[in-house]
């Protein structure tokens, strides 16, 4: 197979698999959302739907919720601008999921003569496009409040453009930051340099080489640039259902608004998976390298075999521990058991994992093998990193009240601007002198 056709083919397959990431997040996370609000508020939270008695935790109100916004009745107000009222929501989503084509989710694998990449593409500029292309998505907002014909929603997408440029310079400022620090502007060349230690003034620091600790600053307002990136509270301004009814989306209803909603998902996924690969290392698993990694596969094998064991023995706990409340409350017979089964599964499975471990130990791998083994820890990696983002949001949400609007722009201007400014400013003279 020749280098062109092989690089098409690995184009299209990341494509497929980049895609479908946030895709599969976003049930996830609509679903966490509502357990972590139950969790901080004292409930029980999604419980009620079932199929014979089966609730799979809750999930299940996940896929009702979809199946109704399905049904719903598509109404097209005649006031509003057909063009681009219809595009808003698509622009949206799409636009959601485009930068993550740009984002390595492992290191690459040498088959035969040819390297096929866990990336769509890797552009030099890579960092720099990442950002244009998530700035674009400042437009859906825009074209869904425009088009309305509704005053309040126009006023939310108002919101949106003047919330944005407040932010956005803040996050600009903080990647310039992280530019300076690792010398790249190529998003797979910044992944790479975050492997091993950290030096500072020549002088090795028993800490990974991450943006988080090398520029802490810029970590802080590059997150809270994310959250009003995503229109999240506490800077979901340009909803302001307490102020401007629903903002943006007020007239929009069934599968149109459902793409609002699942835009602001895959935002919070694609979001969290860049400050992931930015602050965290990416895929780069702490204290270890790549190379040291395939070179003993075997221990990266045990590693996920641990890592699934100890998430099994976790899962099965607490599922086992809400069995026995929900077995009393449950009225069919499959949901008095369900919980029962499903935490023995759990057990199961945490057993056989650690009883696979001293096989593991003994095996050795060929060099393809290896370096499949050594992707797959590395996608677990970056997508637990990741993981403690969405928790952040979450958390967030539920806990801090919104802002004003003079008060996210008092943020935007008078704090993380200048803040931003300042730490370019030290970190210049910091590299000078390294």
């Amino acid at each position: 197979m020749d280098s062109l056709t092989f690089g098409a083919i690995n184009i299209v397959v990341m494509a497929v698999v980049m895609w479908n990431i946030p895709l599969q997040f976003i049930p996830l996370m609509i679903w966490l959302e509502r357990k972590g609000a139950a969790i901080i508020q004292d409930r029980i939270g999604p419980l009620r739907a079932n199929i014979f008695g089966i609730r799979l935790f809750g999930l299940l109100h996940t896929i009702a919720d979809a199946i109704k916004l399905l049904f719903k009745e598509d109404i097209i107000p005649n006031h509003v601008h057909r063009l681009y009222y219809v595009m808003a929501p698509f622009w949206s989503m799409t636009v959601a999921l485009v930068p993550l084509m740009l984002i390595p989710i492992a290191s690459p694998l040498q088959i035969g003569a040819h390297l096929f990449r866990f990336q769509v593409a890797d552009y030099s500029s890579g960092l720099v496009l990442l950002f244009a292309i998530t700035g674009l998505g400042v437009y859906g907002t825009f074209f869904a409040g425009w088009a309305s014909n509704n005053k309040y929603s126009l006023l939310g997408s108002l919101r949106s453009s003047a919330q944005m440029i407040s932010y956005e310079l803040g996050m600009g400022l903080a990647i310039v930051a992280v530019l300076m620090a690792y010398q790249e502007i190529s998003v797979s060349s910044i992944v790479e340099k975050q492997s091993g230690m950290m030096k500072l003034f020549h002088w090795v620091v028993p800490l990974p080489n991450w943006g988080i600790f090398l520029n802490p600053v810029a970590f802080v307002v590059f997150l809270v640039s994310a959250f009003a990136e995503t229109n999240r509270t506490p800077f979901d301004l340009v909803e302001g259902e307490s102020e401007i009814v629903a903002g943006y989306h007020t007239e929009y209803s069934s599968m149109k608004f459902a793409l609002f909603f699942m835009a602001e998902y895959a935002h919070m996924v694609v979001a969290s998976i860049v400050m992931a690969t930015l602050f965290l290392g990416g895929y780069q698993i702490p204290y270890v390298t790549t190379e040291q990694l395939r070179h003993n596969s075997h221990y990266a094998l045990c590693a996920i075999l641990i890592i699934i064991a100890l998430l099994c023995l976790i899962a099965g706990i607490i599922v086992y521990k809400r069995a026995k409340a929900y077995g009393m409350s449950f009225a069919e017979k499959l949901g008095k058991k369900e919980y029962f089964v499903i935490s023995y599964l759990l057990f199961a499975a945490a057993l056989m994992s650690i009883f696979l471990v001293p096989l593991v130990v003994q095996m050795r791998f060929a060099a393809l093998p290896s370096q499949i083994i050594v992707a797959a820890l590395q996608m677990m990696a970056l997508f637990g990193k990741a993981m403690i983002f969405l928790w952040l949001y979450v958390h967030v949400r539920w806990t801090l009240p919104r802002f004003r609007y003079d008060q996210l722009m008092n943020l935007g201007w008078k704090i993380l601007f200048p803040v931003s400014l300042l730490n370019i400013a030290i970190t210049g003279i910091v590299i000078s002198f390294t």
